[in-house]
Formats: structure tokens, sequence, C-alpha cells
């Protein structure tokens, strides 16, 4: 009876319902969203009164080969990974790969608010941790009342 109302892709149902609700009350940045599943690296995203902080979950990396990039209020996190599979000639069966491997990039909308000239990444246990200052006309202030 619930595919009748749902289909079989019941995470794509949802993924439809949260662009609906979306769209009705006037949008949620993206970058709150939930990528798909498969999307590499996963992240999380937060901010504080002075910045926007995101974790990119991405262990085995090299680091010098990532790089992250700002452009048009766009966060871009892309590089390669390297495959752990067998090599040519080894006997062994693959029966289920789940890590990643190859080339990647994720696309992050920044909100407004977010200083593209205020930039700082590191990458320490397998987390690259990036944070975007905010412009200070951005920033809550206290206004003094005469």
């Amino acid at each position: 009876m619930s595919d009748l109302f749902f289909g079989t892709d019941l995470f794509g149902e949802f993924d439809r319902l949260q662009r609906q609700m979306a769209s009705l009350f006037g949008g949620f940045p993206s970058s709150i969203r939930a990528m798909q599943l498969s999307a590499f690296p996963n992240v999380n995203i937060g901010s504080t009164d002075d910045s926007v902080e995101i974790v990119a979950f991405a262990p085995g990396l090299d680091p010098s080969k990532i790089e992250v990039s700002i452009d048009k209020g766009l966060l871009t996190i892309s590089g390669e990974r390297d495959s752990l599979l067998p090599g040519p000639g080894d006997e062994t069966r693959i029966y289920a790969q789940e890590r990643f491997a190859g080339k990647f990039r994720r696309v992050i909308e920044l909100p407004q608010s977010a200083d593209p000239d205020k930039v700082e990444a590191r990458y320490e246990n397998g987390c690259l941790m990036i944070s975007v200052g905010k412009r200070e006309s951005s920033k809550p202030r206290v206004v003094e009342i005469h």
C-alpha cells in the first residue's frame, strides 16, 4: 500500500518534498540541505556570529591533492582520492566496494554574509576544516541607547 503513495524510491520522495517545502517557505540555502548519499566528501555546515564553519569528512586524502576555491558565493572542494583496489595480476575478487576513489568535486552555496577574502582551511585527522569569515556589516552588534 505504501508503494502507491511513495513509489519505490522513498529517499527521492523525501528530497522532492524537501524541495517543495523550501520553495513554499522562501527557500533554504542549498548548503544546509543534505546531498545525495553518494556525495563525497560528506560535510557538516554551521555558523557562528563571526564565521561559516564547514567540516568535510575526507579520510585517506593527500592534502596536496585537495583544492578549495571560492567564486561568486560558491565554495568548491575538489581533488582526487587514490584507489585501494588490487592491481593488475592480483587474484582478489571484489564483492563490495563502499570506499569512494577517484576525482571529486563538491560545491557548497555560501550565505551572502560570507566574506570570500576571509577563508582559512586546514586538514587534520581526515577532516578538512574550512572557516569563512563573515562581512562586518552582517555581524550582530549592540546599539547604544542615548
